[in-house]
């Protein structure tokens, strides 16, 4: 068929045109942005999952209803060994200048504006290396607000005044997280206790965050009642009938439909993953040489979409890796392909097969949870961030 009316959409954070499976968490952050704005009492919210279940399209869906709002949005992406205090800056500052625009006072604006850019200032000289963005510059930087050097100290104080720039107008300002896990221990905990203190100010300002499995378990290490600062919310594969719908609903529009059981093997290779149902859909598409789309379309799409994914999704992940770490996973693989194996495996079997002690082998372990490839939401165990991934090593030898 017309691959220029492909509808399906693998990429990275790219929202599919039918976002399936999501109704809820949607329906949820409306309820959360309506209350917020009237000054009534709601939680900030985390979202978690493995790569390839559709986190960051979620996140930016969430966004775009806040937008929709005429909140103040700003989006972060936490990096591994990088500070967070600019890229919240450079958050916050696009937060404040979608509202400035649309406030009254000037005089206001200005004030947020270069506590903002004290807050900026802050920020260390080795983490501004190479960074074009600059704090604004038509506005002096502020004395003795939110420039202490301590972390959550400084958030408060910024986060209380954009935030009450927010009410002026009557919204709030939203802060978006994507690879949250990626924060420092001392900086999630800076940000923690900064949402705290804002919520208990009853102040318009949420955020919201996503990251790996094991980002709940990081966040209360953080802060013993980061359990009770968030909403958590945890994104999985997608039910057959959502699957189905993330198929059906994109092609109906092209006039295009699929025998039931093109639908039952797309199902069985796919799993309900999102990017693997728009990875398989896309391939499929292009295959087909009508509608409906049939079996034997599936079957003809699959290597090749085995192949995309092999390159581009688990290939890519496992050239990061260095030797050791390959024998780690390699060893992981071999271990969840026992029958009733779970999904996560102990590091002490690890240990066992590879012969090794366990102590000597956690340079491996940290160096994959660095990388993102493996997490541990348990004590003693480990499982991958990445699904079928095991199947892919395995099929590798």
């Amino acid at each position: 068929m017309d691959p220029i009316r492909n509808p399906y959409a693998p990429g990275a954070g790219q929202r599919p045109p039918e976002l399936a499976g999501r109704d809820r968490e949607l329906q949820q952050f409306e309820v959360t942005l309506e209350r917020v704005a009237a000054g009534r009492p709601e939680r900030s919210m985390v979202v978690s999952g493995l790569r390839g279940v559709g986190k960051t399209v979620l996140l930016n869906a969430l966004r775009s209803q806040a937008v929709k709002r005429a909140w103040g949005t700003g989006k972060i992406e936490a990096r591994p060994d990088q500070s967070i205090r600019l890229p919240i800056a450079q958050a916050t500052h696009a937060a404040v200048r979608e509202v400035a625009h649309r406030h009254r006072d000037p005089d206001r604006v200005d004030e947020v504006a270069s506590v903002l850019k004290a807050f900026a200032l802050k920020t260390e000289l080795k983490d501004r290396k190479g960074v074009r963005w600059q704090p604004p510059t038509d506005v002096p930087a502020a004395r003795g607000r939110a420039d202490s050097g301590d972390l959550e100290l400084d958030l408060v104080e910024l986060f209380s005044d954009v935030a009450e720039l927010g009410r002026d107008l009557g919204v709030g300002i939203g802060l978006f997280v994507d690879e949250m896990q990626d924060i420092a221990s001392e900086e999630l905990a800076a940000i923690c206790g900064a949402v705290h203190e804002i919520s208990q100010q009853g102040a318009p300002l949420v955020v919201v965050g996503a990251g790996l499995p094991h980002l709940p378990v990081v966040l209360s290490a953080s802060k013993s009642y980061a359990e009770r600062l968030f909403r958590y919310v945890s994104v999985d594969r997608l039910p057959r009938e959502m699957a189905d719908r993330a198929w059906l609903v994109p092609a109906a529009e092209e006039g295009v439909a699929y025998e039931p059981e093109a639908l039952d093997a797309l199902y069985e290779l796919t799993d309900g993953y999102p990017y693997f149902v728009q990875a398989y859909g896309k391939v499929t598409w292009d295959v087909a040489v009508g509608s409906p789309i049939r079996p034997d379309d599936v079957a003809a799409a699959s290597p090749e979409a085995e192949a995309e994914l092999a390159v581009g999704f688990f290939g890519s992940r496992y050239d990061r890796a260095t030797p050791a770490e390959r024998d780690y996973m390699r060893t992981m693989a071999d271990l969840g392909a026992e029958p009733g194996a779970p999904d996560r495996v102990t590091t002490a079997d690890i240990a066992k097969s590879l012969g090794r002690r366990p102590q000597s082998l956690s340079p491996a372990r940290d160096g994959l949870i660095k990388k993102g490839l493996i997490y541990s939401a348990e004590r003693g165990s480990v499982a991958f961030t990445v699904p079928h991934f095991g199947q892919f090593l395995r099929h590798q030898r």
